[in-house]
């Protein structure tokens, strides 16, 4: 496969794994679940459970193991063709689909922002036109 191709496989490669790691770690469909990784992170003894219970909470951490499993459904390797394709494409992979979600975790903020302005300037109006 051409250079050309496999930074268009990892373009394309990375939006699933930005999709699930944001999904299971933002969204309020698995709330209950995070909310309770995110108290067993805090409340376990033992580092090792602490840890695991956190990857479940951190859209960062939870990358690293979507593109593990995308890499091993996809089997893409990046400029080589034997273990270290796979070793620079699970990296490459992980930091293009975290760029994804910043770009996501952005545009909401906007969208959030932009509403909040417009019901306030919506509330300001219907104040103007009914001062009494």
């Amino acid at each position: 496969m051409g250079l050309g191709a496999q930074i268009v496989w990892l373009l394309l490669l990375a939006v699933p794994v930005a999709c699930i790691s944001w999904t299971v770690t933002h969204e309020e469909i698995f709330r209950e679940a995070r909310d309770f990784c995110a108290a067993k992170s805090r409340a376990c003894r033992r580092l090792l459970e602490r840890k695991f219970f956190y990857l479940f909470t951190c859209e960062y951490c939870f990358s690293h193991y979507v593109a593990a499993f995308i890499l091993l459904i996809a089997r893409f390797k990046l400029l080589f063709d034997d273990w270290r394709g796979y070793l620079i494409a699970f990296f490459a992979l992980v930091w293009v689909a975290n760029q994804y979600m910043s770009l996501y975790g952005r545009l909401r903020l906007d969208i959030r922002r932009e509403r909040l302005d417009i019901e306030a300037k919506q509330v300001e109006a219907e104040e103007l036109q009914d001062p009494g």
